[in-house]
């Protein structure tokens, strides 16, 4: 009793279990959603859905620089100096704000070229592109915002900020998705990111006082040039990374058509939900830790935390998944899209060696250890995308979950010889 009394007590256990609820609110909001989805606009339209994320994805990053990870670990490594992190935030949010500017500029001009770029000759799709224009800053600062509770380690905030967020985000869909078919659904996703802006900003203004925390004087290059190397490691990965799915999509769209493109990204979307508890547990517990771990035996016990308590109760998820296939697909979306029930083993052994990597792959980011990184990421990125074209040749649309659990594999392997001296 005493051994299960300590497992409660730690700050793992309660960070996960508050996740935990946090993520079973997003996945019944996805299930809504997605039903919504189907219902209204079909695998076409939901291929058009992921083609809008993928861009959307890099052009958060560009917005933010790719300062996310970099701001978390700052923070963190500052909250007791209220000067540094005065110039840390100070100096993040004047950048974030001028380039937030110049990009909703850009896109407004450019619209009728991306949307042509993101879904082709359907000009009646131009309006998200506008209205995303006007709405791009809030994207950066939300983003922002975030990243200095997570840097604080106010863990709760984190994960209350994400549950009002799709809460948000579903009451949004759902009016736009009956009101407007496919063109409320892309519109939706565009809309959903500027309204949590407003949650991230009360829940930011309560920790540090915001505005009166901003000053001018404050600015300081020195910052920016810490943070430059996460500006690096980003574009390669959550910039490239998006824009290799986007030409894999295309490419499907191409090869197979559209409604095959819209089943991988079903498969997608449900591995995304289940893939959230990870993610959102690695950023807002493992990350903080891993950056201020002071030695090799500090990163190892940490590593071996995720591997002995998460991975396991993951791995067994997956298998209750796998014989519950037929049934998701039906709650989730309609008949319609039973075909993608024969992607789900390529995509969860995939799932397998992604979430093993994710933790080796955030000491990247919390040692800024560029070099490795950017390395590893083309490698990662060059192979899935070669890969890709090669098995949808031979296999269709499950080539692509074949390519992208090889591509997995391939990646962890990397890893572990990279990291073999801290792991053993």
């Amino acid at each position: 009793m005493n051994f299960y009394r300590k497992i409660v007590q730690t700050t793992l256990f309660k960070i996960t279990s508050l996740n935990s609820f946090s993520i079973v609110i997003k996945i019944g909001i996805g299930l809504v959603t997605s039903k919504i989805l189907a219902v209204f606009v079909g695998p076409s339209g939901m291929a058009l859905v992921g083609n809008l994320r993928n861009f959307l994805t890099s052009l958060e990053n560009i917005s933010t620089l790719g300062f996310q990870n970099g701001i978390v670990k700052y923070t963190a490594e500052n909250e007791k100096s209220k000067s540094e992190l005065q110039k840390i935030v100070s100096t993040v949010f004047i950048t974030l704000m001028g380039i937030g500017l110049f990009l909703s500029c850009v896109l407004f001009f450019s619209a009728p070229y991306w949307n042509e770029k993101i879904f082709g000759n359907n000009t009646e799709y131009l309006i998200v592109f506008k209205v995303l224009s006007l709405v791009l800053p809030t994207y950066g600062l939300s983003i922002f915002f975030i990243a200095i509770i997570n840097g604080l380690s106010r863990f709760k905030k984190v994960i209350a900020i994400n549950i009002a967020g799709n809460i948000m985000g579903l009451l949004v869909s759902v009016f736009l998705i009956l009101q407007f078919k496919t063109t409320g659904a892309l519109m939706a996703i565009v809309v959903a990111p500027a309204l949590l802006f407003f949650v991230t900003l009360y829940f930011v203004q309560k920790e540090i006082q915001f505005f009166q925390f901003i000053k001018l004087d404050a600015f300081d290059f020195k910052v920016l040039k810490n943070l430059s190397a996460y500006s690096l490691m980003a574009l390669v990965s959550s910039f490239l990374g998006p824009i290799v799915l986007l030409a894999i999509r295309n490419n499907l769209i191409e090869k197979l058509g559209l409604e095959q493109a819209g089943f991988w990204e079903s498969m997608t979307r449900i591995s995304s939900y289940y893939l959230l508890f990870i993610s959102t547990i690695l950023t807002v517990y493992f990350l903080p830790k891993l950056s201020k771990a002071k030695d090799n035996a500090e990163t190892k016990s940490i590593f071996w935390q995720f591997y002995k308590t998460i991975l396991p109760v993951f791995c067994l998820g997956l298998i209750a998944i796998y014989f519950s296939r037929y049934f998701i697909i039906q709650l989730l979306f309609t008949k319609e899209f039973l075909p993608v029930t024969t992607l789900f083993f390529w995509q969860l052994i995939g799932d397998v060696f992604k979430v093993a990597s994710l933790i080796l792959g955030y000491q990247f980011f919390a040692k800024k250890l560029i070099k490795a990184f950017i390395i590893s990421e083309l490698f990662s990125l060059g192979a899935l995308y070669f890969l890709s074209l090669f098995f949808v040749e031979y296999y269709g649309i499950e080539g692509v979950i074949m390519a992208q659990s090889i591509d997995n594999f391939l990646y962890l392997i990397v890893l572990i010889i990279y990291f073999r001296k801290i792991l053993v």
